[in-house]
């Protein structure tokens, strides 16, 4: 079956607890209020489902005519490397209009210590621009 993408349609919390512990995404998983909060204040959500299966999630907060943060990118496992990411982003940029930047905020591996990048996502290319690392402050 080809995966369905859906704009504007936000999964129950369950749903996305699924994704988000299936895509090594670190996230408060066992706050489910507080994911049901990152969602209910998002103004751009793309999901992805296979049949009834969320199977994958593009959670942002944007003005829609400057700037868009994709908060979160997630996809199931065993649909990673299949592309569903890739079309996420695309969509999500579709919806965002020509003249928005996408800025991603990006761990390198799922470890809330690991530094971050900032990845600006073009608009107009499929060009990315990486920022070098934020030096993370937090002591252990």
């Amino acid at each position: 079956m080809p995966i369905e993408y859906r704009t504007g349609l936000i999964p129950t919390t369950a749903e996305i607890i699924e994704v988000y512990n299936s895509s090594g995404i670190n996230r408060p998983t066992t706050d489910p209020h507080r994911i049901a909060g990152m969602y209910a204040n998002s103004n751009l959500v793309v999901t992805a489902w296979d049949g009834n299966l969320l199977v994958g999630v593009s959670h942002a907060l944007t003005d829609l005519v400057y700037c868009c943060y994709l908060s979160d990118l997630a996809v199931r496992k065993e649909y990673q490397k299949q592309g569903v990411g890739k079309d996420l982003v695309r969509l999500t940029k579709e919806a965002i209009g020509p003249r928005c930047m996408l800025l991603l905020l990006a761990a390198r591996t799922p470890h809330p210590k690991q530094p971050a990048a900032i990845i600006q996502l073009s608009q107009s290319t499929s060009n990315l621009s990486l920022s070098p690392p934020i030096t993370n402050s937090i002591s252990a």
